[in-house]
């Protein structure tokens, strides 16, 4: 691979929706923030090959953004299961503390009822990154995908990467290259400018 690809990840708007729900892909963006779509547009290449997983909500904050994005599922968000659509403090509630918070000691591997862990997610971006064109490629996508493309880039455990904060509407600039990978800036917003 000679030409890189350059990557311009950015997580959806925030869900038009309750927060502390694990929101499923019907959810909703919040289109409302014109400041920080505008901003976030200045700074995106012209002619750039557009991506977003098939959210509803990566699909409106795509085309807020005036991008045509074509839906990609390898870079859809982490599948929750039976949680989907669920309160964390009802899950807490019902499973029981103590369930409920082993679960989270290991939220990378570990998987919710009928859904996949963050390692799966990994695999699937991964199999995403490797049908994207060389050039500069825009992903609408969601935090956890992003943190994914930052585990591969970087060569990082599932865990490590879970680390990372990944705001609506931040922009995340990964270049693949012919021998490696380079990360140029991660969860850059510009909401106060």
């Amino acid at each position: 691979m000679n030409v890189p690809t350059n990557l311009w990840l950015i997580r959806h708007a925030p869900v038009d929706g309750p927060r502390g729900v694990i929101h499923g892909p019907d959810a909703p963006a919040d289109l409302g923030d014109a400041t920080a779509f505008a901003a976030l547009k200045a700074r995106l290449p012209g002619s750039a090959f557009a991506v977003c997983s098939p959210a509803r909500r990566t699909r409106e904050t795509a085309e807020r953004l005036g991008l045509v994005a074509v839906e990609q599922a390898d870079f859809r968000e982490q599948d929750f299961g039976a949680w989907t659509g669920r309160r964390h403090h009802e899950l807490e509630r019902e499973l029981g503390p103590a369930a409920y918070l082993e679960f989270w000691k290991a939220p990378a591997s570990n998987r919710p009822p009928g859904g996949e862990s963050f390692v799966d997610q990994i695999a699937r971006a991964s199999a995403g990154l490797a049908l994207l064109p060389a050039g500069e490629a825009i992903l609408v996508v969601h935090s956890g995908t992003i943190r994914a493309v930052l585990a591969i880039a970087l060569d990082l455990a599932p865990e490590q990467a879970l680390r990372f904060v990944i705001d609506p509407l931040s922009l995340t600039r990964v270049d693949r290259l012919a021998e490696g990978w380079r990360v140029g800036a991660v969860n850059q917003r510009w909401k106060d400018q």
